[in-house]
């Protein structure tokens, strides 16, 4: 069986008098794609943030690679191979789509060459060059990301986590607001990178979630509801009540 890599265990958080994530504990292994679903006000996102480090938990622990995390600064996390995406794209919209790739590579350079000029950082170009072939963004190098289509900038900032050549990639509403060929495109490209490292996914795109996912996490009112294998997430009759809305 493929190993965990992440071990999320009773992690709370409240704001106020509300209950944003109650004692939730989930797993993820290597190399494959974990979906947290569940419907608005569920608590998704803010386990995405207890996760990486942008919101501080109440209790719990997150561990990743064996390595207790919690309570370590977002920066610390990604360097230590956890990188993701957020709902709302974050691009640097003026610059180009070749420039936002070699800054964010910049994090592959050793120290003592962080702050020369790109032009002399090898291994963050030889990644940009990487990444804009494999996401299908090589004849829009030279463009300013700000004019790139949605489903391009969708791509383009799921190619900026990667970058920084992580072990696990968290995706929030990857394929929100995309096409239907951007969407397709994009499923074909997170089942390749699943092959390689973690993905955990945010996602309200059921039928995509069922697709990709090896393993489904179901949140409701910030409890984990159910999980289990799509073919069983499918058929729980108190998933179908609280989430897809069924009798």
């Amino acid at each position: 069986m493929t190993d965990v890599i992440l071990n999320v265990e009773g992690v709370s958080v409240s704001f106020g008098g509300l209950q944003a994530v109650n004692n939730v504990s989930l797993q993820a292994r290597d190399r494959q794609i974990t979906s947290v679903i569940g419907p608005n006000g569920a608590g998704k996102s803010t386990l995405f943030n207890l996760i990486v480090g942008a919101i501080r938990s109440n209790s719990g622990h997150v561990r990743f690679q064996d390595q207790d995390i919690t309570g370590w600064p977002s920066n610390r996390i990604c360097r230590a191979g956890l990188a993701r995406s957020f709902q709302i794209t974050k691009l640097f919209f003026d610059l180009t789509v070749e420039e936002n790739l070699r800054l964010a590579g910049q994090a592959l350079e050793p120290g003592n060459r962080l702050l020369r000029p790109l032009a002399h950082s090898t291994r963050a170009d030889a990644k940009a060059q990487e990444l804009l072939e494999r996401f299908l963004l090589g004849k829009r190098r030279n463009d300013l990301a700000g004019y790139l289509s949605h489903g391009e900038q969708r791509r383009l900032e799921i190619a900026l986590a990667l970058a920084s050549e992580p072990r696990m990639l968290l995706l929030d509403e990857p394929t929100q607001g995309m096409s239907h060929g951007d969407t397709e495109d994009t499923k074909s490209m997170i089942r390749d990178i699943a092959q390689e490292i973690a993905v955990m996914l945010v996602e309200h795109d059921i039928e995509l979630v069922m697709d990709l996912s090896h393993w489904i996490v179901v949140m409701h009112q910030g409890q984990k509801l159910a999980e289990g294998i799509p073919q069983d997430v499918r058929a729980n009759r108190v998933v179908r009540e609280a989430y897809l809305g069924e009798a």
